[in-house]
């Protein structure tokens, strides 16, 4: 995989010059991963001005999630976001809410206070189209990201940034399967998340021997207990694929108070603990979806199509992922983490 190039700051190159270069190398991987849930308090909505390197550019855009506060993932996808708007000399309002319904509120403000464009992800796209197509009849562009692959074109996006969630549940199926794997858990920490859905599917799609158990993401200790107890009590799982990386390093928590070490873990996302666990054979692997890239991009995609009309991906999804971290290539990963998040 290339490694994280989203986050490397070259020394002469103009930031957009060299994401949009970054892309072409990122369209051509076969392997990386998607989202981040849960429920927990929602996120207020907050602005952010750019006046960076792209001067002044007098737009203002909307990006509007599903972030848990407290999810490292969704630093990092605010992180590009906001390098995007300095980069191209706009204003970014970020907001976000995990639950559906708050989400299509916020979307429904972005439209009624006539931002240039709307950045959003899909993960719940009967509750979100709606408003997403509010905006496309008020003349506000949209373009999607994250989750919602196969949902992007009915919510009228003008592009789309994520992984393939199915593929990559495929392949971590596949990885589990030649590992050993009699009994795989698939844990879902957001109900009602096509993204997530969309993972387990794929891992049992390899694995048939698969069985999803719904944890509450917004609770750490929730999530322990239930896999512990899921452990404690079914002796034929001796592996588990996690949705989110804070699920993972709860599960060796879970693992451990269980007596169950010869249970093996694997999980999507990643973030500096992971990784660290990956490097130490705690974790198996990590699949990572470049959330960094996401950001930038999704904002970038909006500046251009405003300035010159342009469309990424010729009318298909652009992809960041799925890639593998695992023991073989972790080390080179390790450094661009924290880059990532600034």
């Amino acid at each position: 995989m290339t490694p994280l190039r989203d986050g490397r700051r070259g020394p002469r190159r103009p930031r957009l010059v060299r994401a949009l270069a970054a892309l072409t190398a990122t369209t051509a991987l076969a392997f990386t991963a998607a989202c981040s849930g849960g429920g927990a308090p929602p996120a207020a909505p907050e602005a952010s001005s750019g006046s960076g390197g792209g001067g002044n550019s007098g737009y203002t855009f909307a990006m509007i999630t599903h972030e848990t506060p407290g999810d490292t993932f969704w630093d990092r996808i605010r992180a590009g976001a906001e390098q995007a708007a300095k980069d191209t000399g706009s204003k970014l309002n970020y907001s976000a809410d995990p639950d559906a319904t708050k989400q299509a509120t916020l979307i429904d403000t972005a439209v009624n206070s006539k931002v240039d464009g709307i950045a959003s992800t899909l993960v719940t796209p009967d509750a979100l189209i709606p408003s997403l197509k509010k905006a496309e009849a008020a003349g506000i562009p949209v373009d999607t990201f994250n989750s919602g692959l196969d949902y992007y074109q009915q919510a009228g996006s003008i592009a789309h940034f994520s992984s393939d969630e199915k593929l990559a549940g495929q392949q971590a199926g596949a990885k589990a399967k030649a590992a050993g794997a009699t009994k795989i858990l698939c844990t879902i920490q957001q109900t009602g998340s096509v993204a997530l859905e969309d993972r387990c599917a794929g891992v049992k799609d390899s694995f048939p021997n698969t069985e999803n158990l719904q944890v509450n993401g917004a609770d750490d200790s929730a999530v322990t207990s239930a896999i512990q107890a899921k452990l404690s009590q079914d002796k034929d799982v001796n592996w588990v694929i996690t949705l989110g990386a804070p699920q993972a390093l709860d599960t060796l928590k879970a693992k451990s108070a269980a007596g169950r070490d010869d249970v093996k873990v694997g999980t999507f996302d990643l973030n500096v603990d992971a990784a660290k666990a990956v490097q130490s054979g705690d974790l198996q692997f990590c699949i990572d979806q470049q959330p960094y890239l996401q950001g930038y991009l999704a904002i970038t995609q909006l500046y251009l199509y405003k300035k010159n009309g342009n469309i990424m991906g010729g009318g298909k999804a652009t992809l960041t992922g799925p890639s593998f971290v695992d023991s073989t290539n972790v080390a080179t990963i390790l450094p661009f983490i924290n880059q990532n998040t600034r």
